[in-house]
């Protein structure tokens, strides 16, 4: 679902209480890990984007909690770690908060930030 909140922290607001805590640390984890990124809102979720272009996003849906690693290379190097979970070309879908992994979710962030793969 397209949300219209005006931030991220309003985005968080309006999710499911399930998910709140899961969503403020994923963005805790963007925040620290994107350096010179600009944290905004893009096709309805909160995404991050260097030089005009969103590399990350992540977006709590229906049944799951999207996370967008739009550096395919970077989300192909962790696929064996992801086994289990509903992957597409750039993204990774959790049913439940209990699913992320959180050291690999930080190795995501950190790997995407460094590198030069053009996103998908």
């Amino acid at each position: 679902m397209r949300s219209t909140a005006a931030n991220v922290s309003a985005y968080i607001e309006e999710q499911p209480d399930r998910w709140q805590s899961a969503l403020r640390k994923l963005r805790a984890l963007c925040r620290r890990e994107l350096k010179g990124y600009k944290e905004g809102m893009a096709y309805g979720m909160p995404s991050y984007s260097r030089d005009g272009r969103t590399e990350i996003g992540f977006g709590s849906q229906a049944r799951y909690l999207s996370l967008y690693v739009l550096k395919q290379p970077v989300l192909d190097a962790h696929r064996a770690e992801l086994v289990g979970l509903s992957l597409g070309k750039g993204c990774v879908r959790y049913r439940t908060p209990d699913q992320i992994d959180w050291p690999v979710v930080e190795r995501l962030l950190r790997e995407s930030a460094g590198s030069g793969a053009k996103i998908c």
